[in-house]
């Protein structure tokens, strides 16, 4: 799941939880909402560890010689 996914559980999750009143018997809406937000949290969390990791910066193993240097050689 990708970072725009857990936004999108992160927005629904919040309105199923802030901005609805349904009510039904079976399925307690308020706590289906807390339950995606927490699952789109969890993910973006995830998501941003993976993309730090992806990022790392490896030192170059070969000198670099400076034009200069060549041309004198």
């Amino acid at each position: 799941m990708g970072l725009g996914g857990c936004i999108l559980l992160i927005g629904a999750g919040a309105i199923l939880a802030f901005a609805t009143d349904w009510e039904m018997d079976s399925v307690n809406v308020d706590l289906v909402g807390w339950i995606m937000m927490l699952v789109g949290l969890v993910g973006v969390f995830v998501y941003v560890s993976i993309a730090r990791r992806r990022r790392m910066i490896v030192p170059p193993t070969t000198t670099v010689v400076p034009d200069d240097e060549k041309r004198y050689r």
